[in-house]
C-alpha cells in the first residue's frame, strides 16, 4: 500500500491530516498522532504493520 492510499483510507476512519512535511503527512485523531510516508513506493511491510496496529488501518 502505498502512502497516499493509507492517508485516504485513514482519512475514512475519522483522521485528519494535521500537517505535511516533506513527504510525511501527521495524522491525528483524538490524542493519537502518526506519521505516514508519502513516498512514491509502497510503504515498507514492517512499517506498514505497525502502523496498522497504532490505527486499525485494514
Amino acid at each position: 500500500m502505498t502512502g497516499k492510499e493509507a492517508v485516504s483510507k485513514l482519512k475514512k476512519m475519522g483522521w485528519t491530516v494535521e500537517r505535511t512535511r516533506g513527504s510525511h503527512c501527521i495524522m491525528k485523531k483524538g490524542n493519537q498522532t502518526e506519521v505516514i510516508p508519502v513516498h512514491n513506493t509502497d510503504i515498507p511491510t514492517g512499517l506498514f504493520q505497525q502502523i496498522k496496529k497504532r490505527t486499525g488501518l485494514k
